[in-house]
């Protein structure tokens, strides 16, 4: 059963997602050569808290850390550490908060400094193929078509997504 959202409901999830994009915002302006994963898992925690918000991830089964940090190669929910960034790294950051009992989640993958030509163009793709996915999260779609539209863009320009 699907359970259709009240105003005020809706209203808290916006919150929700506010506190992680501007949570997110930050850390992408924090990225630079020399800090690290447990830097930014800090300020993540304190700005979290100090929004009003709990961190959803800490503790959920077992994961020690209030955000997730994917470093190059690195597929999804890399646990934050003491490796400190370096110029040409990518590096995705997840966050995910409770507020008010609903939560709101988020990734973003930001280079760090300058990257080759083909990290640029990996990027690039992969940020078309969101778009391409949100244009097809409509009414009368389906999941597959959301995903159809995000792997068909991928592969067309030579990448390929995790399965």
């Amino acid at each position: 059963m699907i359970h259709i959202k009240s105003q005020r409901e809706i209203e808290i999830l916006r919150k929700s997602n506010r506190i992680v994009a501007e949570v997110l915002q930050h850390l992408r302006e924090m990225l630079k050569s020399g800090v690290t994963g447990k830097d930014l898992d800090q300020v993540a925690e304190r700005m979290v808290r100090e929004m009003g918000a709990v961190p959803a991830f800490k503790g959920y089964r077992g994961y020690p850390a209030n955000i997730c940090v994917s470093i190059n190669e690195q597929v999804v929910h890399g646990i934050p550490n003491s490796r400190a960034f370096v110029e040409g790294d990518i590096v995705s950051i997840d966050l995910g908060v409770i507020y008010r009992g609903y939560v709101g989640d988020a990734a973003v993958t930001v280079p760090v400094s300058s990257v080759d030509q083909e990290s640029r163009r990996l990027l690039e793709v992969t940020e078309a193929a969101l778009a391409k996915g949100i244009e097809q999260a409509r009414e009368g779609n389906r999941l597959f078509d959301i995903s159809h539209a995000i792997q068909s863009h991928v592969e067309a320009n030579g990448f390929s997504v995790v399965r």
